[in-house]
């Protein structure tokens, strides 16, 4: 027996005794502990089981008031990747005071960190995000463009919202294993520089998670809902070509130089020609970085940034290929020297049927938030700012929850990435889509930081809360649930497709992204940082009334 599974066989043992089941029921959790079919639902939860999750459930309602401060605190943050230093001293000290011990510079990465709780397994991982996006600055609860500070980063992807789930949740499963003397350990990680896709790799590389059983992972999204298989979005590679050249005057001796902004500008006219002859599954994009100093001196040194995406690992490594051709052939053409470096990856995502399916039960007993007028009115306008449909916020749960195993790449057009996919294809992984935010912006914009610290937030993220503790919960109490979930993780998703980094050896997280764009904002939107001892709400702070509307149509709309 391995070392795994004989510790599946022992923990079921010491529930029975911790929680005290009855004969039947006790006869009833040793049955399960077998793994069943891979084909066949997961086993309900015994009458105990079902008795604690209400009870975590309850409690994170309980909660409501601290999960408002902690959504409404990291809003007002609005740090970018790799720059969360407010978000880590604030979240770290609040998971301090609740009894969990904290390990900082994971990976070498100064803004991450690791919390946790308990000891022995099974270990479960609880992660999500808490960068924000640039220039997205913008007021909560005004349905229309308004700016805290001008310029400035904000949260419009709603990354201020998952960890302070993931808080609420470990702390209410904390309490009940504390009481119940339940063994087990909570681990809590952020998912720093998302945004650049800059960091998960390198958490599995420093070994992160050698020990995790499973990771429930979450995202802000307009509903609560859950998938298994494969996402329908793109892994990537993200990589800067810098050219060297040579100097000289640009108009008393222009021969004389070599333009390292030309070879980006032929590098990037070369791969927008190759576009036509790329699969349709890739999505490429980039910004210029470097284009010199000034035009009277030729440019010496020039960079370019490059998301490469594309739906399979081998896809991805085809378009690194292409791109490195394209800058050996500006290199050639323009006399200079090229090199590059990754910034950040991305694996196409997997997701556990098994932790999908015990998700998606707890879902369906959780329901959706009650939305108020207020809140309706809010979605309804901003969605009418933008001209999309006016559909408000989301108010039916999916049926079931679904499934992309079985989709032919060819079917795939891929899209946005998460770098969850490396931690996917390392350890059992799940994640819970949650309702803090309604359909309008169209991602990585000002219009999705509307909704991010106002009511609509708040339910949403305590409603997933809720989602999160009591699947949590069946994790640490149930065996034959993280047996299963082994089971789908070995013999159907790694059966013909094995994690391979796209990271290097010589590879580094690029910590020094985003740094001059913080230091340049920072020291005026501490001025606007939300001061909880004073103030009930961020809405309150900035005297916004709740919500905010047009009274005339707005020129956007009638574009």
């Amino acid at each position: 027996m391995s070392t795994r599974n004989w510790w599946f066989a022992g923990l079921a043992g010491v529930i029975a005794v911790s929680i005290a089941l009855p004969q039947a029921q006790r006869g009833e959790a040793v049955a399960a502990e077998k793994p069943t079919a891979l084909t066949t639902p997961v086993a309900k939860a015994d009458a105990r089981v079902m008795k604690l999750k209400d009870a975590v459930s309850a409690d994170v309602l309980s909660m409501y008031d601290l999960g408002q401060q902690m959504v409404d605190s990291v809003f007002s943050f609005g740090e970018l990747g790799f720059q969360e230093f407010e978000t880590t001293r604030y979240l770290t000290g609040i998971l301090q005071q609740n009894g969990f011990t904290i390990e900082t510079n994971i990976a070498g990465i100064p803004t991450a960190w690791v919390a946790r709780y308990g000891s022995g397994r099974p270990v479960i991982a609880l992660g999500s995000d808490v960068d924000g996006i640039p220039q997205a600055s913008q007021k909560p609860g005004v349905a229309y463009r308004d700016e805290i500070v001008p310029g400035a980063p904000g949260h419009g992807e709603g990354h201020n919202s998952g960890t302070p789930l993931n808080i609420l949740a470990a702390i209410a499963v904390k309490r009940v294993m504390e009481r119940e003397k339940l063994p087990g350990t909570i681990m809590i990680w952020p998912g720093v520089a998302e945004e650049q896709l800059g960091t998960k790799a390198y958490y599995v590389r420093a070994g992160l998670f050698k020990n995790v059983d499973a990771v429930l992972y979450n995202h802000v999204g307009s509903n609560l809902s859950t998938t298994w298989g494969d996402s329908s979005g793109n892994g990537l590679v993200s990589v800067e070509y810098t050219f060297e050249g040579e100097t000289a005057h640009s108009a008393g001796a222009p021969w004389r130089g070599r333009s390292a902004l030309d070879a980006v500008e032929l590098m990037n006219a070369g791969w927008n020609y190759r576009r036509e002859h790329l699969r349709l599954q890739q999505r490429s994009h980039y910004v210029i970085t470097n284009g010199g100093d000034q035009p009277n001196v030729v440019p010496r040194n020039a960079s370019v940034w490059y998301y490469f995406r594309e739906t399979t690992h081998d896809g991805i490594k085809n378009l690194w290929e292409v791109g490195d051709k394209m800058a050996e052939g500006a290199s050639l053409m323009t006399n200079t020297k090229w090199s590059s470096k990754v910034l950040g990856s991305a694996w196409p995502s997997h997701m556990n049927r098994t932790l999908a399916e015990t998700m998606h039960a707890n879902i369906a007993a959780v329901g959706l938030p009650q939305w108020s007028d207020a809140d309706v009115q809010l979605a309804k306008a901003t969605q009418r700012e933008l001209g999309v449909p006016e559909v408000g916020l989301t108010t039916r749960l999916a049926d079931q929850v679904r499934g992309r195993e079985s989709q032919p790449d060819d079917d795939k057009r891929g899209g946005g990435s998460d770098d969850i996919g490396d931690i996917s294809w390392t350890v059992p992984t799940v994640s819970l889509s949650f309702p803090a935010n309604f359909q309008a912006g169209p991602g990585h914009n000002w219009a999705n930081a509307i909704a991010m610290a106002t009511p609509i937030a708040h339910k949403g993220t305590v409603a997933g809360a809720r989602v999160q503790a009591m699947t949590l919960l069946d994790l640490i109490t149930r065996p034959d649930v993280l047996a299963q979930s082994r089971e789908y993780y070995e013999k159907v998703q790694t059966k013909n497709q094995q994690y391979t980094p796209l990271i290097r050896p010589q590879d580094q997280p690029a910590v020094h992204l985003n740094k001059a764009i913080m230091d340049r904002y920072r020291p005026e939107m501490r001025k606007f940082y939300y001061d909880s001892t004073k103030y009930k709400t961020y809405l309150d702070q900035l005297g916004i009334k709740y919500p905010t509307v047009r009274t005339t149509p707005s020129t956007q709309a009638q574009k």
